[in-house]
């Protein structure tokens, strides 16, 4: 099969597109033919070799880890899918993933695409979807009325996670840069802050929950809009500075989003039910993936970047 795979840690230029053998298919596994795939920060970062020490890879290693496609093949302990299934995964970071014509997958991370959104656009959910579910529902529990900020609100993760919120009947505010003010209302964002133009802690105060996928800087300040004693501050960049915590009783944790097909499934609910819309910003064929990630790299990508790999 056709895949992008690295042979050794790098930047960009180590992106080689190669003919590799299809993945084995162990018991519990279903083999989906890959008709798109998405682009996370996660993907560069190991390829950079910043996660090497939490993950143990083996070379040549396929990248990617989000995949819509239709499933070709199953173990025989699969019990949920078939041949024929229209399926989309968060797969196992542990494994080679999903800049290829295959990947093997677990069953319990699988989940049928949603049936009213294309390929291209089931590939940009999972990452970002399960995130933004893990650290809003699963962590922060959101529910009904709510004020929640969200930081990035232009980004992959902020573009999914101001929708959920919205879909959650909460009050939403997020920050972005001046040219993605427009967009980021669209998403249904009911407090906007331009971050060139004035600082946030200033502007917004008493929220219940803030959603950091920033870190640094806007995390510790973000700990001042918080309702004292009540607030819930969940980051995917910063370790709990629980000195911050304890000085504003506020409940903090960090998230390393788990793949997870029952979650997929509750998101693609809402995909199909309209609450939810796939932003996909950019697509590339899978020859163009270093491409990919350098857009990527650059921070300044407007929802998902997807390669496609079957027209």
């Amino acid at each position: 099969m056709k895949a992008v795979a690295i042979e050794k840690y790098g930047g960009p230029e180590v992106l080689q597109l190669m003919d590799l053998p299809k993945p084995a298919v162990m018991e519990k596994d279903v083999l989906i033919e890959i008709h798109a795939a998405s682009v996370n920060p996660v993907d560069w970062k190991i390829r950079e070799g910043y996660l090497q020490d939490m993950l143990h890879h083996r070379f040549p290693l396929i990248l990617g880890w989000d995949a819509a496609g239709v499933v070709v093949d199953t173990g025989p302990g699969v019990t949920k899918f078939k041949r024929g299934d229209k399926v989309f995964s968060r797969t196992d970071i542990a494994r080679n993933g999903t800049y290829s014509e295959y990947v093997a997958v677990d069953e319990k991370y699988v989940a049928m695409k949603p049936a009213n959104i294309s390929f291209e656009a089931a590939a940009a959910v999972p990452l970002v979807g399960l995130t933004a579910w893990q650290a809003l529902v699963d962590y922060a529990g959101i529910k009904k009325n709510d004020k929640v900020l969200i930081h990035a609100g232009s980004g992959g993760v902020g573009s999914f996670a101001i929708q959920l919120a919205k879909s959650k009947g909460c009050y939403v505010a997020a920050t972005c840069s001046t040219t993605h003010v427009d967009f980021v209302r669209s998403l249904g964002a009911d407090q906007v802050v331009d971050y060139t133009k004035g600082d946030f802690s200033l502007q917004i105060h008493d929220y219940d929950i803030v959603f950091d996928t920033i870190g640094g800087e806007t995390y510790r300040k973000s700990f001042k809009v918080l309702r004292q004693q009540h607030g819930v501050m969940v980051s995917i960049l910063e370790q709990p500075d629980h000195e911050l915590a304890e000085q504003t009783g506020v409940r903090v944790g960090y998230l390393f989003m788990h793949p997870d097909g029952k979650e997929l499934g509750k998101i693609a609910e809402l995909v199909e039910a309209g609450e939810i819309k796939p932003v996909v910003g950019k697509i590339l064929p899978l020859e163009e993936a270093r491409n990919a990630q350098m857009i990527s790299q650059s921070h300044h990508a407007r929802g998902k970047i997807v390669l496609q790999v079957r027209g």
